[in-house]
């Protein structure tokens, strides 16, 4: 039995690594947030009163909480982005601030 007591702790680390890198569901605030947090990393002009204008009333709240939780976690992330992500995150803005 203590044989597999590491393998039950193996097993519970990759599933909780899982949960923590997957982030937040596409199409919700939370996801939203993330995508304007890391395009301000990115350095990328980000019309935030327009995504929070476009968003349902009930919704507002939610991004405008996660977008705050992000800014605090983006002073230290890297400054760094391809042009490939650039473009893709500006691609997702501006269909995210057209709904």
């Amino acid at each position: 039995m203590t044989a597999s007591k590491p393998c039950l702790v193996v097993l519970a680390a990759a599933s909780l690594a899982g949960c923590v890198a997957a982030g937040p569901m596409p199409g919700t605030p939370e996801f939203t947030a993330a995508q304007v947090s890391r395009a301000y990393d990115c350095g990328l002009r980000v019309d935030r009163s327009r995504i929070i204008g476009r968003l349902p009333a009930d919704q507002r709240g939610r991004f405008v909480a996660a977008n705050a939780s992000y800014a605090v976690k983006s002073y230290n992330a890297p400054r760094r982005c391809e042009a490939s992500e650039r473009e893709r995150l500006q691609q997702e803005l501006r269909l995210g601030a057209r709904r």
